[in-house]
């Protein structure tokens, strides 16, 4: 599931779409190993922070770690060739 799926499927404000955007631009423009740690501890930290405001459910909750964790994936492969 693509990151603007799981977008269209959260009932959220445009604000924090635009800032989960903003996250995943992070993670794919780290230039660094340690850049990309650290952008993947804030999206997994945003995403949790959703979640304890109960802005986002279980399931959507994981949906969303879940795009940002393949996001992060994706960028450590790209670096490694």
């Amino acid at each position: 599931m693509s990151i603007n799926d799981v977008l269209a499927v959260l009932d959220l404000p445009p604000a924090i779409k635009i800032q989960i955007l903003k996250v995943l631009a992070c993670i794919t423009q780290a230039a660094s190993p340690d850049e990309l740690l650290q952008a993947s501890d804030r999206a997994a930290g945003f995403v949790l922070k959703l979640k304890a405001i109960e802005a986002l459910d279980a399931a959507s909750s994981e949906a969303l770690h879940e795009v940002l964790a393949n996001g992060a994936t994706a960028r450590w492969q790209e670096d490694k060739k």
